[in-house]
């Protein structure tokens, strides 16, 4: 039987289209609107960059603004005056900024090996019904108030650090040179010791989170590649992954800095809130520039005492933006000497 249709037939049907056709004609094409969809785009993208740098701009003047007469009084010498006297209208910010910077150091210190840990473990060695479940627990200790981390720090941490690690290490190296110092203080386990770990927990959630992502986005061919030539996993890890992720990861890093650096309220509760600085012993009951910020800017009476506080403040951004500076120098310095070695 043959599936060709007459001649007749075949017109017939093609008419009866034709006509349909001409009956229901096709929807018309509306205009096209794309051009002008993306400029509109284009327009409230630059308006969201500029809006985030007049913001910036902003919180410096007004920053600026409330720090002059304070700036006015002491200049650069605030930076290395060690007097913090509201009674006398005296202040000098060197206290808060060493202990700013020093927990945020300790912090660093400890947390970026844990985090790196964790990312490795979680890429590259964990099982697969594991992987799930502990990112999700080290994800929601980020979740955690910051407050909550202080009053466990405070009531739990605090008698646990003073007990099984300052007085011991005042037993061992109490008459040791240098280190005898460094581990000098009152054993109540409050200090910038305490401040630094504490913000190292609060941190590696966040740094180690942004380090599993950026090792994820590496390639599979590269790594199976290093494999296939024997490489070892730690060799894979530190000849394939970290330089193909090095961006990532120096952002994950900045990422905890800034947290450390701002982080108030736990630091608050274990750092000691102590405006002298005696010794340099990672004992030593301390304050931090957000510390202060918290526990005396409610109550400084307009002038200068606020003033200091506002400049304190200042202090922070500056230095906030330092950090970022240097890092990017590192990345480019990083970038830079790509393919000189062999």
């Amino acid at each position: 039987m043959s599936s060709t249709l007459p001649a007749n037939q075949a017109f017939d049907l093609s008419g009866k289209a034709a006509e349909r056709a001409m009956t229901n004609p096709p929807p018309a094409k509306s205009a096209r609107s794309g051009p002008l969809l993306d400029r509109l785009f284009g327009w409230a993208a630059a308006g969201a960059a500029w809006l985030t740098l007049a913001l910036l701009f902003g919180i410096l003047v007004s920053l600026v603004i409330g720090a002059w007469p304070a700036v006015e009084k002491y200049g650069l010498g605030f930076l290395t005056s060690t007097v913090w006297d509201p009674v006398q209208n005296e202040y000098g910010g060197l206290v808060m900024i060493y202990g700013t910077l020093a927990t945020s150091f300790i912090a660093l210190l400890i947390a970026v090996p844990v985090s790196f840990g964790i990312a490795l473990f979680l890429t590259e060695l964990s099982p697969a019904w594991l992987k799930r479940p502990l990112g999700t627990a080290i994800e929601l200790l980020a979740a955690v108030p910051s407050i909550v981390y202080g009053m466990w720090g405070l009531l739990v941490f605090s008698p646990i650090l003073a007990t099984y690690v300052q007085q011991p290490l005042q037993t061992v190296f109490g008459g040791v040179p240098y280190l005898g110092a460094l581990f000098s203080g009152p054993p109540v386990g409050i200090g910038i010791l305490s401040a630094g770990i504490i913000l190292a927990i609060m941190i590696i959630p966040f740094i180690a989170a942004v380090m599993r992502d950026v090792f994820e986005v590496t390639p599979v061919l590269l790594k199976e590649s290093a494999y296939g030539l024997g490489a070892t996993t730690w060799e894979v890890v530190f000849k394939v992954v970290l330089p193909y992720t090095k961006s990532g990861v120096m952002g994950g890093i900045m990422l905890g800095l800034g947290r450390a650096l701002g982080e108030t309220m736990a630091v608050t509760f274990v750092i000691g809130n102590f405006n002298q600085l005696d010794s340099l012993s990672v004992f030593q009951a301390a304050n931090s520039i957000t510390s202060a910020l918290a526990n005396e800017f409610a109550e400084a009476a307009p002038g200068l005492h606020q003033a200091a506080l506002i400049y304190l403040g200042l202090v922070l951004f500056f230095i906030t933006f330092v950090v970022l500076a240097l890092s990017k120098i590192l990345l480019a310095q990083l970038q830079k000497n790509e393919g000189t070695r062999t």
